[in-house]
């Protein structure tokens, strides 16, 4: 399992864009995909998961992917929160 904690930066938070942009792209990948706030845990394969987290800008959250392609994962969803 691996996971990073990153902050978010989009000034409206992770609201219904970035979210489904997140969302399309864990489905892509085998491994499990969660993303934590506050000890609350959501799928990240699940839109309205993530965005029933409510992110807001300056929040930080963990994203975690355990399974075969967990580095892949962790990288391409690390890049999309960067520049949601």
């Amino acid at each position: 399992m691996k996971s990073i904690d990153i902050t978010i930066q989009d000034k409206e938070g992770l609201h219904a864009r970035p979210a489904g942009i997140l969302s399309k792209a864990a489905k892509g990948f085998e491994s499990k995909v969660t993303m934590t706030k506050n000890g609350k845990v959501a799928d990240m394969k699940k839109i309205f998961a993530v965005m029933g987290l409510a992110v807001k800008c300056g929040e930080t959250v963990t994203i975690a992917a355990d399974g075969p392609d967990e580095d892949a994962a962790i990288e391409e969803l690390t890049k999309l929160c960067k520049e949601a």
